[in-house]
């Protein structure tokens, strides 16, 4: 039975929930490698909008079990409310749900520098969401990080805790003028999330190649998108993970020779939120158009996303550093309509001609892009279920984007809902 990894191939937002959720109906076990509670994954199922942060869209199905993995930063009161709010909903998260003793956690003062960092940098915001992600990543990398089986342990977390405070509260207080924490109260709250989430910590890495060696289905899902990650997004406008299919080996202690499969999640069109180089954004009526149709407002903070035409030089490096063995594609229906659609093959800038991403940010900043025009579609596809009920041109624009890049669309999602889809290749066999 086949590991299976989805991966954003754009700036994040490509509609991985849906296809994650829609692939765990024939998963075991769904694990989540990377990232933090900046992350949202929206699933449609019926009527019912369900918006996930930190545990698997796999907790969805009944029975499957859903891992977060050592590459995850989490931030227990969040976790918590997750939790709360799934079973309120009638979600069986008890017995479904172990999350890494390893994953590193999010402290208070991780989410008031967060803030203030961003705050003091003006003109040269990174444009993240304020929750704590990046702190906390500095001080695992630091290697004074707490994590998850720290706060079982009350010793422990207390000598952590109170030498990480010293150093905090002195940045707080002399660099961010802001005031400082309370020692006592961050490691009574602590404790008290640690008593609370004790069922669920474990040892991930023994489950997950456990599973791996029963010949289960498994399914590993990462957070944001391949060019927010650390080392091979557009840095530094970049979350502070590695977004890349690769991650989910570090990130749940897998080796390589273990995974299958690589599906990559694209977009008909391009989205990022925050700041960054966007070569194919549109700053007019049509942008609007597109985020306005295409409900592109962030499912964590309500953001608004910056919105542009399909960028085939993007998906061509997205093959290339995830060695994607599929795409799946999502959201056709919002470019319904249109008489003309327009895709962008190449870059150019001073006179040069870029068909490979280029890696220097200042040419990524001031690049144009070159497109080509192809025939739109008047047919809706919304809710289409077969590819040969697709609109003949939507075929094309399929065909167009795969020769570009080299693999074959597996997965075609044509609306929100689970049965909204076209499967042209069984993820799992």
């Amino acid at each position: 039975m086949p590991v299976v990894i989805v991966v954003g191939a754009q700036w994040g937002d490509e509609g991985k929930g849906k296809i994650i959720d829609f692939l765990a109906e024939k998963a075991n076990l769904v694990a989540r490698y990377q990232g933090g509670p900046n992350a949202g994954h929206t699933v449609y199922i019926g009527k019912e909008k369900y918006v996930l942060h930190l545990i698997p869209s796999g907790i969805l199905h009944k029975g499957v079990q859903c891992v977060i993995g050592s590459g995850v930063v989490v931030d227990p009161e969040v976790l918590l409310s997750e939790i709360t709010t799934l079973r309120s909903r009638g979600i069986e998260v008890d017995g479904n749900l172990i999350i890494s003793a390893n994953a590193h956690i999010i402290m208070p003062y991780h989410l008031i520098m967060d803030k203030a960092t961003e705050n003091i940098k003006k003109n040269k915001k990174i444009g993240t969401t304020g929750k704590g992600i990046g702190p906390a990543y500095e001080d695992k990398i630091a290697r004074y990080g707490i994590r998850a089986g720290d706060i079982l342990q009350p010793k422990i977390f207390k000598e952590k805790l109170y030498e990480n405070l010293f150093s905090a509260n002195f940045l707080l207080e002399s660099y961010f003028h802001l005031p400082a924490l309370s020692a006592r109260q961050i490691y009574n709250d602590y404790l008290n999330y640690g008593r609370l989430l004790e069922k669920y910590i474990g040892d991930t890495e023994m489950v997950v190649n456990q599973a791996i060696k029963k010949n289960l289905n498994l399914l590993f899902e990462g957070a944001q998108g391949t060019f927010l990650d650390v080392d091979h997004g557009t840095y530094p406008f970049v979350t502070s993970s590695n977004t890349v299919a690769g991650g989910a080996c570090t990130g749940l202690g897998v080796g390589p020779t273990k995974i299958n499969k690589v599906l990559g999640v694209s977009k008909a069109y391009t989205t990022r939120v925050g700041m960054g180089p966007f070569p194919t954004e549109q700053k007019d009526e049509f942008g609007d158009y597109l985020r306005s149709k295409g409900k592109e407002f962030g499912a964590t903070t309500g953001r608004p996303r910056r919105c542009g035409w399909l960028d085939l030089v993007m998906l061509k490096y997205a093959v290339q550093v995830n060695g994607l063995t599929g795409l799946a594609f999502t959201k056709m229906d919002i470019l319904d309509g249109l008489d003309k659609i327009k895709i962008c093959t190449a870059y150019e800038y001073q006179g040069k001609h870029y068909t490979q991403f280029p890696r220097n940010i200042d040419i990524l900043t001031r690049c144009q892009p070159v497109y080509e025009e192809v025939d739109g579609w008047k047919e809706p596809t919304s809710g289409v279920k077969t590819y040969e009920s697709l609109p003949e041109n939507a075929r094309k624009y399929l065909k167009k984007i795969e020769g570009e890049i080299e693999i074959l669309v597996q997965l075609i999602s044509t609306g929100e809902e689970r049965d909204n889809s076209i499967i042209l290749e069984n993820q799992f066999g």
